[in-house]
């Protein structure tokens, strides 16, 4: 599996300490950056491109890292087609693939260690959808949420 991974600045240690396990489990990864904690950079500008790696085939998935993992889930979610989320825990990072579709995790460098992160990056990466009726529903019922949203006022 190919995975996409940025951060801002206060992202960028535990981003680089993903990068570097992931890539020893075998998965295929794509760092977007930053390269330099000592240089201050946005958490939308790594929503933005992890975003765009998901959406255009070079990333089945991505993680964003920023100071708190707020952020970076706000911006990402702004990205027509990421369904991400803040996830600081392992039955997140599985359920919200496995009911939601989840394709992008938010983690904050500032809350959660290097070992619950491995834990979580690869639970997440490991879930699939469950492909259940009620999930498939909802799952529906965002997509014409996030397609409302696109509308101009008064269509």
């Amino acid at each position: 599996m190919k995975i996409a991974l940025a951060s801002d600045h206060a992202g960028y240690p535990l981003k680089q300490h993903l990068v570097e396990y992931l890539a020893k489990q075998g998965y295929e990864v794509l760092d977007l950056g930053v390269d330099n904690p000592n240089v201050s950079a946005d958490y939308p500008d790594a929503a933005q491109a992890v975003g765009a790696a998901v959406l255009d085939g070079r990333a089945e998935r991505g993680i964003v890292a920023c100071g708190s993992g707020v952020g970076a889930c706000i911006a990402a979610n702004k990205i027509q087609g990421i369904y991400a989320a803040l996830v600081h825990d392992v039955y997140s990072a599985h359920q919200g693939v496995e009911h939601d579709q989840m394709n992008v995790i938010c983690v904050g460098a500032r809350i959660i260690g290097t070992a619950l992160a491995e834990e979580i990056a690869t639970t997440f990466l490991k879930a699939q959808f469950s492909g259940e009726e009620r999930h498939a529903r909802r799952f529906n019922k965002m997509l014409a949420l996030e397609s409302a949203a696109h509308r101009p006022t008064g269509s």
